[in-house]
């Protein structure tokens, strides 16, 4: 099955443009990184990306969990109301918060080493 990693951007982009977002803003709701959701709004690189990733994606555009998967497949995409396939919208939101966690644990590293900068600073100067 061909994937159409542009048509997904496609889509993205002009979601996010009819909601009047940001990719920050996008970013931030659906608890993907920026950077992922850089490269799939402007499709700048194309690689696998993990269903829950497109699903986090699709349910904060406001579209059915497997919108962009759908868009992906070069599939008809499933109406907002009908069930998901799976109970994939809790495996999505862990996923998002594994995510966000590694997020705030690459944050916390960079404040010790600043804090450790400007103590060792400090130190040199007294």
């Amino acid at each position: 099955m061909s994937e159409d990693w542009a048509a997904v951007a496609k889509a993205i982009d002009m979601r996010v443009h009819e909601l009047g977002w940001r990719q920050r803003e996008l970013a931030e709701r659906s608890h993907v990184s920026q950077a992922i959701v850089r490269e799939l709004q402007h499709h700048t690189v194309e690689r696998r990306r993990s269903a829950r990733t497109l699903e986090a994606l699709s349910t904060t555009l406001g579209w059915h969990p497997q919108h962009l998967q759908a868009v992906l497949q070069n599939r008809t995409p499933p109406h907002p109301d009908e069930p998901a396939d799976d109970g994939g919208e809790l495996s999505t939101r862990l996923d998002a918060l594994e995510q966000r966690l590694a997020e705030i644990f690459d944050r916390l590293d960079d404040v010790q080493t600043s804090l450790a900068t400007v103590v060792d600073h400090v130190q040199k100067k007294r």
